[in-house]
């Protein structure tokens, strides 16, 4: 948890705010056949999860040439895409990657698709974490 805090203390969240979210996330407890206290996330369905949430991601998007969508906890990343070098570029992937290793978060790559879009597309192949992403076919797409 104390990643996330640097991430607040980064976002400039100090002081009496910063001490509000860490009493507001301390000693608490949830029961699935006993009690046990909870060492991170946040309780489930609050309103200032989401916002923590949004908090803790906003970086995610540095350094990276393709574009990004963010909305909740789904994250698209798109560019036009015509050559290899195109290609390359999308496959800031290895960077997501990275920026979810150093603020231990993972990303489930088996929901991670790609989408190829026009008449003529090269149908590249993208790996995140080592794993090859699965294509997939629509007809419309949130937010594009």
């Amino acid at each position: 948890m104390a990643k996330a805090f640097d991430k607040l203390e980064a976002h400039g969240i100090s002081g009496l705010v910063s001490n509000w979210i860490k009493a507001w996330l301390a000693d608490r407890q949830q029961q699935v056949i006993q009690w046990r206290e909870v060492w991170s996330g946040v309780p489930q369905g609050s309103v200032l999860g989401p916002v923590l949430f949004l908090i803790f991601i906003n970086d995610l998007d540095h350094g990276i040439s393709s574009r990004v969508l963010k909305f909740a906890d789904d994250t698209k990343l798109y560019c036009s895409v015509s050559n290899q070098a195109d290609n390359m570029s999308l496959q800031d992937l290895d960077s997501v990657t990275e920026w979810a290793n150093r603020w231990q978060m993972q990303f489930n790559v088996k929901k991670c698709k790609v989408v190829h879009f026009g008449k003529g597309n090269l149908g590249f192949t993208y790996r995140m974490a080592g794993q090859c992403l699965k294509m997939w076919t629509v007809k419309k797409i949130w937010g594009l």
